[in-house]
């Protein structure tokens, strides 16, 4: 038991810590996804020229650009919460909840940029994709999240 914590108290703020870290740990793989994503179509060509030069590859790469850097924002807003006092659960499902789904939208777009090579381990993408696949039901999988914050929404309990 932790010191000074009684009942479930304890492990339910050890599970609000690691999905807390969750918040921010997507965040990596959802970068390096935008990156190799960058960076392939800057450099594959097809037709004559890069990939990055077609619409629709660089309107996916705005946008996922644009989700990455909301997911950042709300992960650093629920760190400056939690430097000035306690987080509540409902704060972290919310971080945990979106920027998981954030963070394999992204991987999922990206490897749609990489085409056939989005499959293969020469890119990190699959890898990163497989990773997250994992996560959105680790720590809470995101139906309960979204029952926990539906829960604070509206006072009413859909899972009592």
């Amino acid at each position: 038991m932790l010191p000074g914590v009684s009942g479930l108290k304890g492990p339910l703020s050890c599970l609000t810590e690691a999905r807390f870290g969750i918040a921010w740990g997507v965040l990596g793989s959802a970068r390096s996804c935008l990156e190799t994503a960058v960076e392939y179509a800057r450099t594959r060509e097809q037709f004559g020229k890069p990939i990055g030069s077609f619409q629709l590859t660089q309107g996916k790469l705005a946008w996922m650009f644009a989700d990455l850097t909301r997911a950042q924002l709300l992960a650093l807003h629920l760190g400056r919460l939690k430097e000035a006092g306690p987080l509540t659960p409902e704060q972290v499902s919310l971080a945990k909840m979106a920027n998981v789904r954030t963070a394999i939208d992204i991987a999922r777009q990206a490897r749609t940029i990489l085409g056939a090579n989005g499959i293969t381990l020469e890119y990190p993408v699959i890898r990163h994709a497989n990773n997250l696949e994992s996560v959105l039901t680790y720590e809470g999988t995101e139906e309960i999240h979204a029952l926990a914050l539906g829960h604070a929404l509206t006072g009413i309990s859909a899972y009592r």
